[in-house]
C-alpha cells in the first residue's frame, strides 16, 4: 500500500499573505485526515515563511495519522523535531533561501553528519528518511548512514514526464531497485500530481508513501479539498 501525505505548507502560506489565523493550518490538518489522507507533512523554514515552528508544535496534538516533518538538519530543525517526536523526519538539503526543495543530498560529501544526526534521531524513537536522487552511488550510501528509507526527488520525473513517460521513470525504476538491494524503504515527493502520480505509482515497487503539497492544495481551488484528497488516493490505489 502506498500512504499519502498531504503538505499543508501551503495553506499556511496563504494565511501568512494576511496575517491572523485563516485559513487555520491545525484545522486544514484534521480535515486532510478526515478525508482520508494517511498522514501529514510540513517543511518549516528558517524564515516561517509558510508553516512556522508554533504550527508545528499547534498541530501535533491533533495527528490521528503519521506526522512527517521535513527540513534542513539545523540544531533549531533538530530540537523542534526532538521535542514534538513526529514519525518520521525527512532530511533536506535546502539551503536557506530556496524557494523550493531543488537538489538532493550529496550523500557522500555529508556521510558522517547524516550519519550523526539520523542515529539521534532514530535514538528518540523517529523514523528517518533522506532526500535524494536517483544516483545509484548516492542510494549505496545513503544506506551505509542507517537510514530507515529514502524520498525520491521527482521534480525531473514530473518535468520529463509529458514528452515521454517511459524515459521520465527509467531512472527512478533503477533507484528504486538499488534501494530495495541496500534494504531502503521507499518514499517520493517534488511535483507529483493528477497526471504523473499513478504512472510512477504503477511503475515503482515498494514505493510507501508519497508527500505532496503544491499540486494537491492547487487542485483543492477547483474541486475541494475532499475531493482533491479522493482523486489523489485512487491515483494510488
Amino acid at each position: 500500500m502506498t500512504k499519502l501525505s498531504v503538505n499543508i505548507n501551503k495553506i499556511a502560506t496563504i494565511r501568512n499573505a494576511r496575517g491572523g489565523n485563516v485559513p487555520n493550518v491545525t484545522e486544514a490538518a484534521i480535515r486532510c485526515q478526515q478525508f482520508g489522507a494517511h498522514g501529514i507533512t510540513v517543511h518549516p523554514r528558517p524564515d516561517e515563511r509558510h508553516i512556522r515552528y508554533q504550527d508545528v508544535r499547534d498541530i501535533r496534538p491533533f495527528i490521528t495519522t503519521e506526522f512527517n516533518i521535513e527540513g534542513y538538519p539545523s540544531q533549531r530543525f533538530l530540537d523542534l523535531v526532538l521535542e514534538v517526536k513526529p514519525h518520521q523526519a525527512t532530511l533536506v538539503p535546502d539551503s536557506h533561501d530556496v524557494i523550493t526543495s531543488n537538489q538532493g543530498w550529496n550523500v557522500i560529501k555529508y556521510e558522517k553528519f547524516l550519519s550523526d544526526v539520523i542515529a539521534e534521531l532514530q535514538r528518540n524513537g523517529i523514523r528517518t528518511s533522506l532526500f535524494i536522487e536517483t544516483d545509484l552511488e548516492q542510494i549505496e550510501r545513503a544506506a551505509a548512514t542507517g537510514t530507515n528509507r529514502i524520498e525520491l526527488y521527482t521534480e525531473p520525473y514530473a518535468s520529463k514526464y509529458p514528452a515521454d513517460p517511459a524515459k521520465a521513470i527509467a531512472p527512478y525504476i533503477r533507484a528504486s531497485k538499488k534501494a530495495r538491494e541496500m534494504g531502503l524503504e521507499l518514499n517520493a515527493g517534488h511535483d507529483l500530481n493528477l497526471d504523473n502520480l499513478r504512472y510512477f505509482k504503477q511503475h515503482i515497487d515498494g514505493l510507501l508513501e508519497v508527500s505532496i503539497g503544491h499540486a494537491l492544495i492547487s487542485d483543492a481551488l477547483y474541486n475541494g479539498l475532499e475531493k482533491t484528497i479522493r482523486l489523489y488516493l485512487e491515483q494510488i490505489a
